[in-house]
């Protein structure tokens, strides 16, 4: 029905009548931190509900049985050698569906924010300073100092409006395990959602040696925050 009405209709693509038609991957989502063709960890990544699907929480490395996590690997190393990747740093997100791991995005490049801190956090492997090694010639040093795990939720707007406050982020700050509490809003600024990254108001990190025990950090701290958003004014008002 949609096909038929997308190439009858008056619109910019009749001129090609063609579609593409993707399969939609429903699955936990994870993301391989690779260096070169070295797997330092693997991530899950959670999102807000669809159409937007805004990212809204990262934990590494991800609670995975021997075989989920060689799966996830090979799948993610396989997809380096097709395209003939293997230098520098590179990540690989994956959904893990009824049939599998299915591969989402391949990219060459130091994964998006959080993850290389929450990699620095929890392994003590700096990303960001081992690429410029590998730029500058230098030798790469992957070594982990520590094994923790570390988590991130970033905090999004509820609605459109003008930001009126904002409570309990100091006290969220000082709980135990929490490394970063930041807002990037300020009482009286407006808030206007985009259905991206950019609705993003603030974010929290946690780091504890379990990953049960960091997700318990990370949500005790979040309980702790609350914020008001006052509707626009209406050509009424």
């Amino acid at each position: 029905e949609h096909t038929a009405y997308l190439l009858g209709g008056d619109h910019i693509w009749r001129s090609s009548p063609s579609l593409l038609v993707e399969e939609f991957a429903q699955g936990p989502h994870y993301g391989a931190q690779m260096m070169g063709t070295a797997v330092i960890g693997i991530s899950a990544t959670g999102f807000g509900p669809p159409p937007q699907f805004v990212y809204r929480e990262s934990i590494f490395p991800v609670a995975l049985t021997d075989e989920e996590y060689e799966r996830l690997a090979d799948v993610s190393l396989s997809c380096l050698r097709a395209l003939d990747l293997g230098w520098g740093p590179s990540n690989v997100e994956l959904r893990w569906t009824k049939l599998g791991p299915i591969v989402i995005e391949v990219n060459p490049r130091v994964g998006g924010a959080p993850t290389p801190r929450l990699v620095q956090v929890a392994y003590g492997v700096d990303l960001v300073t081992e690429h410029i090694k590998a730029v500058i010639g230098d030798e790469w040093d992957l070594r982990r100092r520590h094994s923790y795990t570390a988590a991130a939720r970033l905090l999004i707007a509820d609605r459109d409006g003008t930001l009126e406050w904002i409570s309990g982020d100091s006290q969220a700050a000082a709980v135990e395990g929490i490394i970063e509490a930041k807002f990037y809003v300020e009482p009286k600024m407006p808030i206007v959602r985009k259905g991206d990254y950019r609705d993003w108001i603030g974010h929290l990190i946690a780091v504890s040696p379990s990953f049960a025990q960091t997700t318990t950090i990370l949500q005790d701290a979040i309980d702790l925050i609350d914020w008001s958003i006052a509707p626009f004014p209406t050509p009424s008002d």
